[in-house]
């Protein structure tokens, strides 16, 4: 079905309490596994059913802000999105304690007991009132972000469409950008620091509530990390900044020397070339057909799961006045639809959408007919290398996008992916400083960044730009408000992506059989299992970033 015919309904919140008490109790004085599976298969009809509904009123509000229809069913969404929560949670308590156990194991798959008592683990009644707090302050942030005007050169953009001006060949006009984004900032500053602060004692509030030090580990519970902790990405930052960080201080010096200037400065960064970035040739329909032709070439699945989504305009890509910010795909789990949702605004990250979403949504509908929900999509780290492996994956075909450019989009591809790493382990190393840290000042926490930022990218000068130079570039960052922990997830998967596109070089079909046997694998393994399934190397192991870095050396070396 067409999105745009799908219909919305409000959830019946009565109702499906009911439900639910019902289905618990049927459950708890189950006789056989066989009969506790079809009661969690009743749950699983539940369960997306209310999700396909959030996801039409997330899509809708998303596609225009200023809608106050679907402003105020999100606001439903915000205050009792927990509620059903906890019906489900009360469900889930029956299942865990069940006697059934290793039989519904062998129905169910060992993960889904796993997840389910991360689930319970971090989350209880008491936290509710806290939970719809949250969600009202992540939607307001986004709101908050999704109303700039910014005058720039004859008109008025908003922070997807400055990025066109803020990565321009000329200098001046880059500069220019960055001020007119961080007066943005400046303007709304008390309100954005006063987010951050209600949001990062909420939170923390929520943990203690639960029984947490702190938030940090009840953020990996949330996010389902169930073969890693702390620790380990602890492990994995230093790789960064002891292997890949000296690596890319040598390519910033070089691209210095093409931009014909002494140093970087933060305008500067994500200008690779002199006569600017490799941009796509097309407008959003002539892209959306050269990306059909693309993946019927690459694979009879991914030609199948492209005709799905045309069939269905299954995409909202251009840029407009009142539109929130940024890309995502998300699942419409009644429709068995993935949703592709983005800003394109004549950059190369037009093209990035094209294939970073749609690696997404290919594999939510590879997972359409998988009947447990809890186990069909993986955890975010694994669900990023979907993504991330298929922008690489997509290499041959690149010609049709950038035409003679092509070549130089692969330098700027593989420089930028190394960029971002650093960046992604800054974002996480501050938030968990954050919620070790929740009493600190907003001036301690810009502060904080700052220091970070000499750490995890220090080729960059920040030519005393207001609000970047005194450290508010973390306000910027949307994850860092509206999805806690959750940023060092692409940096694991643009490790291991990278991983992939090594392999692919060597043996492209080979490689991307590969691919296909991790994601179609959605989230019945761990991501550890994932990586190890794929003959992949898991990203916080020794040495593991040093060897990568040597390879993609080689290859930058060579082109």
């Amino acid at each position: 079905m067409e999105f745009s015919k799908m219909p919305y309904r409000r959830p019946d919140l009565g109702n499906i309490e009911k439900e639910y008490m019902n289905l618990t109790a049927k459950f708890s004085k189950s006789q056989s596994a066989e009969e506790q599976y079809h009661l969690i298969l009743e749950h699983e009809k539940l369960s997306k059913n209310f999700e396909t509904m959030m996801s039409i009123a997330y899509i809708r509000n998303s596609m225009n802000t200023t809608d106050p229809y679907y402003e105020k069913e999100m606001a439903f969404f915000d205050a009792n999105s927990p509620v059903f929560e906890e019906y489900q949670q009360n469900f889930y308590k029956a299942v865990a304690g069940t006697q059934y156990r290793a039989e519904l194991e062998k129905l169910t798959g060992k993960l889904f007991f796993t997840n389910i008592e991360l689930s319970l683990k971090s989350f209880s009644p008491a936290v509710i009132d806290l939970m719809k707090k949250e969600n009202a302050l992540v939607t307001e942030y986004e709101k908050l972000l999704a109303s700039a005007k910014i005058d720039i050169a004859g008109t008025t953009v908003n922070l997807s469409q400055i990025t066109k001006f803020s990565t321009s060949p000329d200098r001046k006009l880059r500069k220019e950008a960055w001020e007119k984004s961080g007066a943005f900032f400046v303007k709304n500053s008390r309100r954005f620091d006063e987010i951050y602060d209600e949001l990062i004692q909420n939170r923390t509030e929520q943990a203690h509530k639960l029984g947490y030090e702190n938030y940090v580990q009840l953020g990996y519970d949330r996010l389902g990390r169930n073969c890693y902790g702390p620790q380990e990405i602890e492990e994995y930052r230093n790789q960064i900044v002891q292997d890949l960080v000296p690596m890319i201080v040598k390519l910033k010096k070089q691209q210095a020397k093409r931009l014909g200037l002494s140093d970087i400065k933060l305008y500067d960064d994500a200008c690779l070339f002199s006569d600017g970035n490799p941009t796509p040739k097309g407008n959003t329909q002539e892209l959306v057909k050269k990306a059909n032709q693309m993946y019927h070439e690459m694979h009879p699945l991914t030609g199948e799961f492209f005709d799905f989504m045309m069939e269905n305009k299954l995409f909202d890509l251009d840029s407009k006045a009142g539109k929130a910010g940024g890309g995502y795909c998300t699942s419409i789990p009644d429709y068995q639809s993935p949703f592709i949702f983005s800003n394109f605004n004549g950059t190369v990250g037009d093209v990035e959408v094209l294939t970073h979403e749609a690696g997404h949504a290919f594999a939510d509908y590879l997972s359409r007919n998988m009947v447990i929900r809890e186990t069909a999509c993986p955890t975010m780290d694994g669900a990023e290398t979907h993504s991330m492996s298929m922008e690489l994956f997509s290499r041959p075909w690149d010609k049709l996008f950038f035409g003679d450019e092509a070549e130089k989009f692969h330098q700027y591809q593989l420089e930028a992916a190394l960029d971002f790493i650093p960046y992604g382990c800054l974002v996480d190393d501050f938030q968990t400083t954050m919620y070790e840290n929740p009493n600190l000042t907003p001036a301690e926490r810009k502060a904080t960044w700052l220091r970070l930022e000499h750490v995890y990218r220090p080729w960059i000068d920040f030519d005393h730009l207001p609000f970047f130079s005194e450290g508010g570039g973390y306000q910027r960052q949307h994850h860092i408000y509206s999805f806690p922990l959750y940023y060092i997830d692409y940096c694991l998967a643009q490790t291991t992506a990278l991983e992939f596109w090594s392999a692919s070089e060597k043996d492209w079909k080979e490689a991307f059989n590969r691919y296909l046997t991790f994601v179609k694998a959605g989230g019945t393994k761990t991501y550890v299992e994932l990586v190890e399934l794929a003959g992949l190397e898991l990203p916080f192991n020794e040495g593991c970033i040093q060897k990568l870095c040597k390879e993609i050396n080689t290859y930058l070396q060579k082109h």
